[in-house]
């Protein structure tokens, strides 16, 4: 994995530069993305990428939703993919791998925060593996000349909130 940290970088500084699904307006160095990785994987959280015959196409992480500890039990998920790679179905193989794993670890909640609410791709990824759209934060981001939304969508694991944590 932290071999595919180049290839991730490059994935992910295209969609800081052209695209909105992530807010951010620079993309981060290749250390600051080794720093972000091992801050994931260093949770025990998953961090997965999908590569075809060692090719990165894509990839996506769990991380904690807010740091507040009343949180603990919610992650907000990324998923990034390759430009040229849509319709080849490696965000639904990613974002269904990152729910098994989280349900597997206990969380309880995932979140997607996902930039521009016309972000069609995105949101219906997102709602066909159980994400219901909770909601839409209007203009929470100024990025490529225009004023972007923030959907989110939220999934339970498991049990959900039918149940205390048991721990």
């Amino acid at each position: 994995m932290p071999e595919d940290l180049p290839a991730i970088h490059a994935i992910y500084a295209v969609h800081v530069l052209r695209g909105l699904g992530s807010f951010e307006e620079v993309p981060p160095d290749l250390k600051e993305m080794r720093r972000r990785h091992a801050e994931v994987t260093g949770r025990g959280l998953p961090y997965l990428v999908a590569a075809r015959q060692g090719d990165v196409l894509g990839f996506g992480y769990c991380a904690p939703y807010r740091a507040r500890s009343a949180y603990r039990y919610a992650l907000e998920d990324s998923v990034y993919t390759r430009e040229g790679s849509a319709g080849q179905g490696l965000g639904s193989r990613i974002l269904a791998e990152l729910v098994a794993r989280c349900e597997r670890l206990g969380y309880r909640q995932v979140i997607a925060v996902i930039g521009d609410s016309a972000n069609a791709a995105s949101i219906a990824l997102h709602a066909r593996f159980g994400f219901l759209r909770v909601g839409t934060l209007r203009s929470t981001g100024f990025k490529c000349g225009r004023w972007v939304d923030s959907v989110l969508m939220q999934r339970p694991l498991g049990p959900g909130d039918g149940a205390p944590p048991a721990t």
